[in-house]
């Protein structure tokens, strides 16, 4: 039976409850979370008892690492349960306010673990490797002892520290603000198609109608869509601003060159893969615009547009899905990483282990969340039906069968994996997917229809990201040398930005001057330097999957034990470690090798037409 019409279905309560995901095996009731979270509040004061005494003993060292991390773990758990709450409703100021509450709890117990690493540092290396000999169990903790002792010189005094941690009660403000004003309360534009229907551009819906087959509808989506974001420029500029403040502020207290170097530090990833990954997307420029101009034949037009972007460039070909036929696909996909791996993904979709439909005051999206170490990981969706919302099934399942292994073959203090290494394993599912569905695929219209989608895909997750990526770098080098931004000069930098990327000078794509309000609807600006993670996750896991495909056992032992080994390394290393470098161009060149088979391929069925 189709479940089409829940995709425009927007009251939840008319969603049936297979559909939306369960989250009793966090906590079966807010009252039990209430409870959880008391007992929560109460223990934190034993870790006070703990300063001053960590380099006493190797025992009384594990002990306070293994309470805090034990603590950590139910502080993840009580976070996720409120803000999954708030996430399919934003609307709902009730799970707001509980989850501005764990958050301020967090600050708490920021502040409180405050003493640790200043303390570990005054700690001499050669007593520190003599407790891992004298304390077995202190093992676990290992890594983040390590990463304690590479980070000293950004690393401040105990006072310093607790200051930083305090700032927590501010950090999040920015990116609060912005979640609830661009879902909850943002006024978002309504059009009138050419059928005489009137929508509503909201995160959920733009996504479906910026596909419309009528050139003049698509044009006015796109334009209403962005142009309202124009009108609040000012107001999410601010936001931003107050963002970029934030990591500045970080940036400074932590004593790094750059906010850049602050945030990929943490992950031990070095800034030249950043700006590797901008200087090899800006020459590939002449591959990108050849796909381009791909596009704007397929579509018959004399000009691209960047409204033409999303439209399907084959004629009566839409690829079509029910939620439990997207299943079925995705599941027959990940075939080759073995009947384990396809009986825990299937345990997904049984188990309401996902949210599918939009909903009024659902958050826009999508996203998987393994932090709930003892239960199992939640994806949030907003599906539509179509083949890219089957991709983006399969993205998040790629997330969460990460988490699920992870934390089934870590201890918690080493099962959180960073992003670098997260998109690998979404953007290793896409793959595996579109290898799938080609395979069973003849019809010549559909095979053309499905490799124009996988270069849509690169052009959005390569493409698209670093655009994304170069932009967050100049706001951030803007506000380093003290310069403010607003809404207006926002639209300056990425109007210009997108016009470099799309090639509008040389004509190869003509960006309208509505799409430099477009960095005002994404999100990611909001999490510090994370979109160029998708970029270069593709390029890693267009060659790990490319091994796997081949059928190489031994390439996909070392992918699963990837994805089994949380942040037991760091993510270059563990990258390396399954089979692929990313401090060298090779992977990057590898895709884009890809991308010419399929532009090629593209283009003699064109020819047989």
């Amino acid at each position: 039976m189709s479940d089409a019409p829940l995709a425009t279905e927007r009251d939840r309560s008319r969603i049936p409850a297979a559909y939306t995901w369960d989250l009793s095996p966090v906590y079966p009731s807010l009252d039990a979370w209430r409870t959880a979270k008391d007992a929560f509040v109460a223990r934190l004061p034993a870790i006070d008892g703990f300063r001053g005494t960590l380099g006493s003993s190797a025992q009384r060292l594990r002990a306070c690492l293994d309470l805090t991390s034990d603590i950590g773990k139910e502080f993840s758990r009580l976070y996720t349960f409120v803000s999954a709450q708030a996430d399919i409703d934003t609307r709902d100021s009730n799970f707001l306010a509980l989850q501005q509450e764990i958050g301020q709890i967090g600050t708490d117990l920021g502040t409180r673990t405050a003493f640790i690493e200043p303390e570990i540092l005054t700690i001499d290396r050669t007593v520190i490797d003599r407790f891992f000999t004298e304390e077995p169990g202190l093992a676990i903790h290992r890594m983040a002892i390590d990463d304690v002792l590479r980070r000293k010189e950004h690393t401040g005094t105990e006072a310093e520290e607790r200051i930083i941690a305090e700032a927590g009660l501010m950090a999040e403000t920015p990116g609060a603000i912005y979640t609830v004003f661009s879902n909850a309360d943002f006024p978002f534009a309504e059009v009138t198609l050419s059928d005489g229907k009137t929508v509503k551009l909201d995160r959920a819906a733009f996504p479906l109608f910026r596909t419309l087959p009528d050139r003049e509808d698509r044009r006015k989506v796109f334009e209403g869509y962005f142009g309202r974001m124009h009108d609040y420029r000012r107001t999410i500029g601010t936001q931003l601003y107050s963002e970029v403040k934030k990591n500045l502020f970080y940036q400074r207290a932590r004593k790094y060159p750059s906010c850049l170097h602050a945030a990929l530090h943490g992950n031990n990833i070095p800034v030249e893969v950043y700006h590797a990954l901008i200087a090899n997307v800006h020459g590939a420029f002449p591959v990108f615009h050849r796909y381009l101009d791909l596009r704007r034949r397929l579509l018959g037009v004399d000009k691209l547009h960047y409204h033409d972007l999303y439209a399907h460039v084959v004629p009566g070909v839409t690829l079509a899905y029910t939620f439990w036929e997207a299943r079925d696909v995705i599941l027959a996909s990940v075939a080759p990483l073995g009947e384990e791996y396809q009986h825990v993904a299937s345990r997904a979709f049984a188990e309401r282990w996902m949210d599918v439909f939009p909903s009024e005051g659902k958050i826009g999206g999508a996203y998987s969340n393994g932090a709930v170490y003892d239960v199992h990981p939640y994806i949030l969706l907003n599906y539509n039906g179509r083949y890219d919302d089957v991709s983006t099934v399969t993205h998040e399942l790629g997330h969460t069968m990460h988490s699920y292994r992870s934390n089934a073959a870590q201890p918690y203090a080493t099962s959180r994996y960073s992003i670098f290494v997260a998109e690998v394993a979404s953007t290793f599912n896409e793959a595996l997917l579109l290898e799938h569905v080609l395979k069973n695929v003849t019809d010549r219209d559909i095979r053309l229809s499905l490799l124009m989608d996988y270069l849509d895909g690169i052009r959005a997750t390569m493409f698209r990201q670093t655009t994304f990526a170069e932009f967050e770098l100049r706001i951030h080098e803007h506000a380093e040398k003290g310069e403010s931004l607003t809404g207006d000069s926002l639209n300056a930098l990425y109007g210009e930005l997108t016009r470099t990327y799309y090639g509008h000078d040389a004509g190869v794509c003509t960006v309208d001057a509505y799409v430099d309000a477009e960095w005002a609807g994404i999100p990611h600006f909001f999490y510090n330097f994370y979109v160029f993670q998708y970029a270069t996750s593709l390029t890693a896991s267009a060659a790990l999957s490319e091994q796997v495909l081949s059928g190489d056992k031994d390439a996909t032992k070392r992918y699963l034990e990837l994805l089994s080994a949380g942040g037991s390394d760091y993510p270059i290393e563990l990258l390396r470690k399954a089979g692929v470098d990313m401090t060298t161009a090779e992977p990057f060149n590898a895709l884009i090798r890809k991308m010419e088979r399929a532009i090629l391929e593209v283009e003699k069925i064109m020819k047989s037409k």
